[in-house]
């Protein structure tokens, strides 16, 4: 339940001090809002009446942000950011649901994204919106429903549903192979090596699943698995890439394995939502649907 009205100012009042607040002139938050100068400054000083609160400090011709007018209106900011989102996918999907979902790019665009026809032919009500997203995030803070994740199944303030594993293998293009005499894992330790910045031990894990001793693991740093890819076809290094995400690669013969020892990672793919939400429709239908697909088509 809302609080005191009287503590829920206007859309139009927060408008106008976001906007001064953002530009930091009045004559500039009344071009973008359209309205005269007076207009925006009453709506200021409305609000300011209304909250108790100086949001700005007035010098001559100035307005500087109050310490807690710059606490005030980053809140406000991303307030408005969701009322605007929410209000773009009800006009864009009136009669359905909309799943906001975060992904993985490479996990996006090569796995989910040439699946998602058959989902959304099963469920013509519902629209799905993507955003890429790294590492976990606050689902309170975020106008996400849903996220794709990849690790230990841990999200804090979240639930977390098992897709699928996933096995990796060193590779690297044929040329590299011809440059570089590898006979087995422990010549991996004299050639370049292609690491990802989200997975930063996985070479680590794979020299020791493969008995290799070593004192430590360096390369060239990448944040998608599809940048180090290329990286690797281009003949600059060895990369540790799943298997499931470079088949068109592997198959091809652009990427070959430097040496064949397929591993199976120790994390794993997941679902990951908040609890508050784990009954909304379109999330529990895709939640369905991708265990589904996951288990149809495993990754290991």
């Amino acid at each position: 339940m809302l609080g005191s009205r009287r503590f829920l100012p206007s859309i139009s009042h927060l408008a106008a001090f976001e906007a001064v607040a953002r530009t930091g002139s009045v004559t500039a938050a009344a071009r973008e809002l359209d309205l005269t100068q007076s207009a925006v400054s009453r709506q200021v000083s409305a609000l300011e009446e209304q909250l108790g609160v100086e949001l700005f400090l007035r010098e001559r011709q100035t307005m500087r942000l109050t310490l807690a007018g710059d606490s005030y209106a980053r809140e406000i900011r991303e307030a408005l950011r969701r009322i605007s989102s929410a209000s773009l996918n009800l006009r864009a999907n009136p009669h359905g649901g909309t799943l906001n979902l975060a992904i993985l790019p490479t996990f996006g665009t090569r796995w989910l994204a040439p699946r998602l026809g058959r989902f959304l032919a099963a469920n013509p009500g519902v629209t799905i919106n993507l955003a890429t997203r790294l590492s976990p995030f606050d689902f309170r803070l975020d106008s996400i429903d849903a996220a794709i994740h990849f690790g230990h199944p841990h999200w804090p303030g979240a639930e977390l549903t098992l897709l699928m594993s996933e096995h990796t293998v060193p590779a690297c293009s044929p040329d590299f192979l011809k440059r570089y005499t590898i006979t087995g894992p422990q010549d991996l330790l004299a050639v370049p090596l292609l690491h990802l910045t989200t997975r930063p031990d996985a070479w680590e894990q794979w020299f020791a699943g493969n008995g290799v001793s070593f004192e430590s693991v360096h390369g060239m740093l990448f944040d998608q698995f599809a940048t180090a890819a290329q990286a690797a076809i281009a003949g600059l290094g060895v990369a540790l890439l799943p298997t499931f995400l470079m088949q068109e690669e592997l198959r091809r013969g652009d990427l070959v394995a430097a040496v064949d020892r397929e591993m199976e990672s120790r994390e794993r793919y997941y679902l990951a939502f908040p609890r508050e939400r784990a009954d909304y429709a379109p999330l529990a239908a895709f939640r369905d649907w991708i265990v589904a697909e996951g288990g149809a088509n495993p990754a290991a």
